[in-house]
């Protein structure tokens, strides 16, 4: 649910981070932002929880150019990880433009992994968004730790919807400003479409 601010002449898509506990996701928006002018970002809200953190931010990104004379501003979002703060998830989830999945390449997370992403398509399904037509992509993190299992392997069991799949390091940024990209484009793409 993109908002028009007129006067601004901006655009304002809402990105949100989803996936299991201590996958990544708030490694992925603390990374974006430290590595983002200053010019470009707002100021990063840590919501913290007894074990775990939402954040968010919103940016304006200069490189990705406008839509009919606007210019795009994102405001990215991660939502807790824990089964525990579903109603947070749920909450976070309102209105969103576009989804990044960050998924964890350890086969002990696999499971946690695919619950995360059945319980991400019913909470889209209760704010009345379609899982097959928002934008989204699949990011495969902690691709540096040992044991990981194949990319091959985690698309087979992870992709939904042939959407795009980005390898990943949080911790490093490998990976990361590619994610958002990706998913920005697809957005991007959705507004052109829309009007």
């Amino acid at each position: 649910m993109s908002f028009i601010n007129f006067p601004a002449r901006e655009i304002n898509c809402k990105l949100v981070y989803y996936g299991p506990g201590l996958g990544g996701k708030t490694a992925n928006l603390q990374w974006i932002y430290e590595n983002t002018g200053t010019g470009q970002k707002g100021k990063m809200i840590s919501l913290a929880t007894e074990t775990d953190r939402t954040l968010f931010f919103d940016f304006l990104p200069l490189d990705l150019g406008t839509v009919r004379g606007f210019k795009t501003r994102f405001h990215l979002y991660t939502v807790p990880g824990q089964v525990f703060y579903e109603a947070s998830r749920k909450l976070i989830l309102k209105g969103a433009d576009g989804i990044v999945f960050v998924a964890d390449s350890q086969e002990e997370r696999m499971d946690a992994n695919q619950e995360t992403i059945d319980n991400l398509k019913e909470n889209l399904k209760d704010h009345g968004l379609d899982f097959n037509t928002i934008p989204y992509v699949l990011q495969l993190n902690k691709r540096d730790l040992p044991g990981v299992l194949p990319v091959e392997e985690l698309v087979k069991q992870l992709q939904q919807k042939g959407e795009p799949v980005v390898e990943a390091v949080a911790i490093t940024g490998q990976g990361i400003f590619e994610t958002l990209k990706e998913v920005a484009k697809l957005v991007l793409a959705e507004l052109k479409k829309g009007g």
